[in-house]
């Protein structure tokens, strides 16, 4: 072969060196990203709110208020898997996200109106309503994610669209700080409204941009590009069932189980300094606000240095245990300071690394189910199961507070825990690794054997 007959080596394009994503992928990361910002900023946009309309009861009764959310995500389970079974993907989308709209709406006039309601049955009610659809919303993109996107691609990417995620936690709270005194809560509501409408429509652009055949050949998947235009089909209760039929599923629950349980015994101390140090509602909500804000700033930071790197170099295992070790350093850090400052501290680590770090990877692990469990068995586990861990931490922490245990106890318990934690993680990962990795060369004929039993969705009509 002649000089010039050589084929010339191709360097790759910026984005690829940069992002590890190729020229197809570009859109539908922004536009996921955009998806993500939009969830996001509406729901730090009533986080602060929903902390302090709950405070208006004591900080007590926050504890049995987790108790009513882990119900009523029990009995929302159920209907949102019927409605999976039932409608097409964007349309229980659609029915999802405009539920929570209308909801908005009528909290948003009830504060209006009826202002000395709050503090008794509403703000309670409100606290439980958002502690649902602030898993919900998320639940049901990363479903999407997951369901659009192959494992590769889950692992390239994931931490790059929860950038999009985390700058939309830091707007909201940033609007929250703005907007709670001089315009009051109830607009707070209507502006969150208005960006889960823009989700929607992000939603809708994604499904358009990205073929189904990108997404619909992973182990386990009983469906293939003709079913996916259609309903999922299946039983209502088909995601609690498969979780406690799986064990991958099960210890997904369980790790979810105990990040939740310890993150709550911060979010409960955070609350305590945060009644001591603001009066009223509009200026509790300010203040958790600017929290928040600081918080995803750090989460920020972390995402565009470490995130993607970590995952892709050490793979889902290492980036699922970081956050048990950083969890036990901080509460060891809090039990030797016990400060304002300590805790915040605490808080942002911990919530840089779970966002950072540990959200990416722990919605990889569903990209290796099938596509019925993507939507019904991860809806049980990213809210019930969720709000089961708030409920241990909520009435644990309140148990050790009425025997007057100091933070050094806690730190006792929190160690241990959080070794068997982050064994936890490194064995999901190592799971998830064995069956998403394809078949050996020479045995191209067989099919890889799924992760859970095939589930073939009945058939179903448009």
């Amino acid at each position: 072969m002649t000089p010039a007959a050589r084929p010339t080596p191709s360097r790759p394009r910026p984005l690829q060196a940069l992002f590890n994503l190729r020229r197809e992928e570009v859109g539908p990361v922004l536009i996921a990203s955009l998806f993500f910002f939009c969830v996001l900023t509406a729901l730090m946009l009533l986080r602060p709110a929903r902390d302090a309309m709950g405070m208006e009861h004591g900080i007590e009764g926050i504890r049995w208020l987790f108790v009513g959310t882990a119900v009523a995500t029990l009995a929302a389970n159920p209907l949102f898997g019927w409605l999976v079974s039932r409608l097409r993907r964007l349309q229980f989308i659609a029915a999802t996200y405009g539920f929570f709209v209308l909801s908005l709406l009528g909290f948003g006039a009830l504060l209006s109106f009826a202002p000395g309601a709050i503090g008794q049955r509403s703000g309670q009610v409100f606290y439980v309503w958002f502690s649902v659809f602030n898993l919900f919303v998320t639940m049901v993109f990363w479903a999407l994610l997951t369901d659009r996107f192959t494992p590769d691609q889950g692992k390239r990417f994931f931490a790059l669209i929860s950038v999009g995620g985390t700058l939309g936690a830091i707007f909201g709270p940033w609007l929250t700080s703005r907007l709670a005194e001089p315009l009051g809560t109830p607009s707070l509501l209507l502006v969150a409204g208005g960006f889960l409408l823009l989700a929607l429509v992000m939603a809708w652009l994604l499904v358009r941009v990205v073929p189904d055949n990108a997404a619909d050949k992973g182990p386990g998947d009983g469906t293939g590009p003709a079913e996916a235009a259609g309903s999922i089909g299946g039983s209502a209760w088909a995601g609690l069932r498969a979780v406690f039929r799986s064990r991958y599923l099960t210890l997904i629950a369980g790790y979810i189980v105990l990040m939740t349980a310890l993150a709550t015994c911060i979010y409960f101390t955070r609350l305590q300094m945060v009644a001591g140090a603001a009066d009223g509602l509009d200026a509790r909500a300010a203040l958790m606000g600017s929290i928040d804000m600081w918080t995803q700033v750090a989460v920020l930071a972390l995402q565009f240095t470490l995130t993607g790197k970590i995952i892709q170099r050490f793979g889902l295992g290492v980036a699922l245990a970081i956050l048990p070790v950083a969890t036990a350093l901080g509460f060891v850090g809090l039990a030797l300071y016990g400060s304002f400052l300590a805790l915040i501290l605490l808080e942002a680590a911990n919530r840089a690394v779970q966002r950072g770090i540990t959200g990416p990877a722990r919605e990889a692990l569903f990209t290796v189910v099938g596509r019925e469990d993507k939507y019904k068995a991860k809806a049980f586990v990213d809210t019930f199961m969720y709000r089961v861990g708030d409920v241990v931490g909520a009435q644990a922490e309140g148990v050790l507070g009425r025997l007057g245990l100091t933070m050094g106890g806690l730190v006792g318990a929190v160690v241990p825990l959080a070794l068997a934690w982050a064994a936890l993680g490194i064995w999901l990962g190592r799971a998830q690794l064995r069956h998403s990795a394809p078949a050996a060369p020479g045995s191209a004929h067989q099919a890889p054997q799924p992760l859970l039993p095939v589930q073939t969705p009945a058939p179903t009509t448009r």
